[in-house]
């Protein structure tokens, strides 16, 4: 298997309405999704925002939980939290992880209601490349990243027909599908 890497892309991504928008990086979102990435072998982490007080904070609280107290109260946490790095854009996030694994990822997006690779497919996909799977904050990818003919990830669907999960939930169900182990 080829290595594996997340995005969390904070622009370009949509607001509820609709807009293209810059949305806010979360602690909770550093935090577990660090976690989530870790539990399931992932090599990568990338907090992807243009906001340059944004990556400040993003740095901040890494720094507490890498070194110091934090890793010395936590380290678990200091482990998953060792996986990520900020990026300025996602352009960026895919050159850093193209040198990290040796060769260029393939990107794979991922959106509510999007419909693309099914799991098994995008597991095979590991097998001849790196991936970098893009997910994104507010209400999901802005439509330009979806216009860049990567392939895109077909959506997690639930038993009802309500569907917009959170993205720390959205990547544990995609991450548990395609690097689990099948009960």
């Amino acid at each position: 298997m080829r290595p594996a890497a997340l995005a969390l892309v904070h622009h370009p991504v949509c607001d509820r309405r609709g807009d293209v928008v810059t949305s806010a990086v979360t602690n909770l979102d550093i935090h577990d999704l660090a976690r989530i990435a870790c539990t399931y072998g992932v090599d990568r982490f990338y907090v992807v925002t243009p906001v340059a007080a944004q990556q400040v904070l993003v740095e901040r609280i890494l720094r507490h939980w890498r070194e110091g107290f934090g890793a010395a109260y936590n380290p678990h946490r200091k482990r998953a939290l060792d996986l990520v790095e900020t990026a300025g854009t996602l352009e960026e996030a895919l050159d850093r992880w193209e040198f990290a694994a040796g060769e260029a990822p393939m990107p794979i997006l991922t959106g509510a209601g999007r419909k693309g690779l099914t799991f098994p497919e995008c597991r095979r996909l590991r097998e001849e490349h790196p991936l970098l799977l893009v997910f994104g904050t507010g209400s999901g990818l802005a439509p330009e990243l979806f216009e860049r003919g990567w392939r895109v990830l077909d959506a997690v669907q639930g038993g009802g027909d309500y569907n917009h999960l959170p993205v720390r939930a959205a990547a544990a169900v995609i991450l548990d599908r395609l690097f689990g182990t099948v009960c």
